[in-house]
C-alpha cells in the first residue's frame, strides 16, 4: 500500500500543485500542504483503503492542510487572512471530482519560466513542481550537489512570490521570450522520464505523458494565437517525444529489464504514434526553420523508418548529429556523434572521439559516456577495456534496471573473455 500511495502522489502531484498554487501563490505553503497530505494518505489508506477517486481525496486534504498551516501561525497578515477565508469558501463551494480540477498546469509553466528567473532556475522549478521531481534528480540532471540545487529551487520559489510573477499565460507579445524555456522544460521532463535516473523502473510513463500533453496544449495554444505564427520548434519537439514514446512497450521485458534499440522487437513500437510524431516532423521542416528539436527528431525518424537494425541509416544519423553539434554544442552531442561514426564508419573512429571526449573531462561522471565506451570495446573484442568501462558505469549509474543491463553484459563478457 505505501508503494502505491507513493506512486498515486507522483501522478497526481503536478496537477495538484498547480490546482492550488492558483488560488495561494506560495509555493512553499503548497508543498508543505502536500507533503501533509502525504503522511495523512500513509496514515489512513493502510488501515481505510484506498479512496475511490485517490486525486480528488489528495486535492481536498491538501487543501484542508494548507487552511491549517495558515490558521497555526501566531500571526496573519492581511493577505494570508483573505487567502484563508477564499481557501474555505472554495472548499464549502467546491463539489471535488478529479475530472472537474481546473487543468492549471500551462500557467505554472508560463510562471516558473518567466524571464525575471535564470534559465536553469526556470527548468529546475517546473521539473520540481510540476514533474514531480526530487532535488537529488533534479541536481543529477544539473549536474550539481542536492545541496546548491536545493538552494536554487529556494531562491527561485522566493523570488516568484516576493516580486508577484503573475501566474497565467503571457500575452502574445511576451510569449516568445518564454518559450525556449518552456520547451527545454517539457524536454527534460519528457528526459526524465525516458530514463529515470533513480528508482527501479526504467520508464516513468507519467512524466513522459505529462510531457507530450502539455506539449500538444502547447501548440494548440500557438495555433490559436492570430498574432502569432506556428512555432517550428514546438512541433518539431512534440515529434521527438512521440516518436522516442513510441518505443516504449519494446524497450523493457516483462519482468523490467532494459532491451537495447537493436535487440527490441520493433513490431512492438506504435506504429501510429510514428505516424503522427513523421507526419508532424514534416510540418515543422516545411516552415524551413531548423532548430535543435527538429533535427533531433528527424535522427529518431531515420531510427523509426528502418524495420531492422541493419536499416538504419547511420550515415545520415552522423551528419544530423553535425549538424546539432552546431547550433547546440555540448558534450553529450558530441558522445552521441561519436557512437554514429562508430556505427557509420569503424569502431576505431568512434573510440578515438570518445578518447578526446574522456581527455576533456566534461563527462567522467556521467554514466552514459563510460556505457557507450564500453559497448563500443565490446564490439571491438576489446574485453577487458570494456569491463572496466562498464563497471565504472555501474558505479556511477542509480537507476536499477539500467545497472542490471550493465552487470548482464558485464556477466557476458567474462564468458566471452574465457
Amino acid at each position: 500500500m505505501h508503494d502505491h500511495i507513493a506512486h498515486v502522489f507522483h501522478q497526481e502531484a503536478g496537477r495538484v500543485v498547480a490546482a492550488l498554487y492558483a488560488s495561494m501563490r506560495d509555493f512553499e505553503l503548497v508543498e508543505d500542504a502536500l507533503q501533509d497530505a502525504f503522511v495523512l494518505a500513509l496514515e489512513r489508506w493502510p488501515r481505510d483503503g484506498a479512496p475511490r477517486n485517490e486525486g480528488a481525496w489528495i486535492m481536498t486534504a491538501a487543501r484542508h492542510k494548507a487552511i491549517d498551516r495558515l490558521r497555526r501561525e501566531s500571526v496573519l497578515n492581511r493577505k494570508k487572512a483573505d487567502l484563508k477565508t477564499r481557501l474555505e469558501r472554495e472548499q464549502e463551494e467546491a463539489n471535488v471530482d478529479a475530472d472537474e480540477i481546473p487543468d492549471e498546469r500551462l500557467k505554472l509553466i508560463f510562471t516558473c519560466c518567466h524571464p525575471a528567473l535564470a534559465k536553469e532556475a526556470q527548468v529546475a522549478l517546473t521539473l520540481q513542481v510540476l514533474g514531480g521531481l526530487t532535488t537529488s534528480e533534479i541536481a543529477r540532471t544539473f549536474l550539481v550537489t542536492p545541496t546548491t540545487m536545493a538552494q536554487r529551487l529556494v531562491r527561485a520559489k522566493r523570488k516568484i512570490r516576493d516580486a508577484g510573477i503573475p501566474y497565467r499565460v503571457p500575452p502574445a507579445g511576451a510569449i516568445a521570450e518564454r518559450l525556449d524555456a518552456v520547451l527545454s522544460v517539457l524536454y527534460l521532463i519528457f528526459n526524465a522520464g525516458y530514463t529515470a535516473l533513480l528508482g527501479d523502473n526504467l520508464i516513468r510513463h507519467d512524466l513522459c505523458a505529462e510531457a507530450i500533453r502539455l506539449a500538444r496544449v502547447l501548440t494548440l495554444l500557438l495555433a490559436k494565437e492570430p498574432s502569432l505564427p506556428e512555432d517550428a520548434e514546438t512541433l518539431g519537439l512534440l515529434a521527438l517525444m512521440l516518436l522516442h514514446d513510441s518505443r516504449r512497450k519494446a524497450r523493457v521485458t516483462p519482468d523490467g529489464a532494459l532491451v537495447p534499440l537493436e535487440e527490441q522487437d520493433r513490431t512492438r513500437w506504435d506504429h501510429q504514434q510514428i505516424a503522427e510524431g513523421l507526419a508532424i516532423l514534416e510540418r515543422a521542416l516545411a516552415m524551413k526553420a531548423p532548430g535543435p528539436f527538429q533535427i533531433q527528431a528527424a535522427i529518431s525518424a531515420l531510427h523509426s523508418r528502418a524495420s531492422s537494425p541493419a536499416e538504419t541509416d547511420w550515415t545520415q544519423i552522423a551528419v544530423l548529429y553535425a549538424m546539432l553539434s552546431q547550433v547546440m554544442p555540448s558534450p553529450i552531442v558530441e558522445l552521441n556523434r561519436a557512437v554514429a561514426i562508430a556505427m557509420a564508419e569503424s569502431l576505431e573512429c568512434g573510440l578515438s572521439l570518445l578518447s578526446r571526449l574522456e581527455e576533456a573531462d566534461a563527462l567522467s561522471g556521467y554514466h552514459l559516456f563510460h556505457a557507450a565506451r564500453a559497448d563500443l570495446l565490446r564490439r571491438s573484442g576489446k574485453f577487458d577495456e570494456a569491463c572496466i568501462a562498464y563497471t565504472r558505469a555501474l558505479e556511477l549509474c542509480q537507476n536499477n534496471a539500467e545497472r542490471a543491463f550493465f552487470q548482464r553484459r558485464l556477466t557476458e563478457i567474462g564468458q566471452q573473455a574465457r
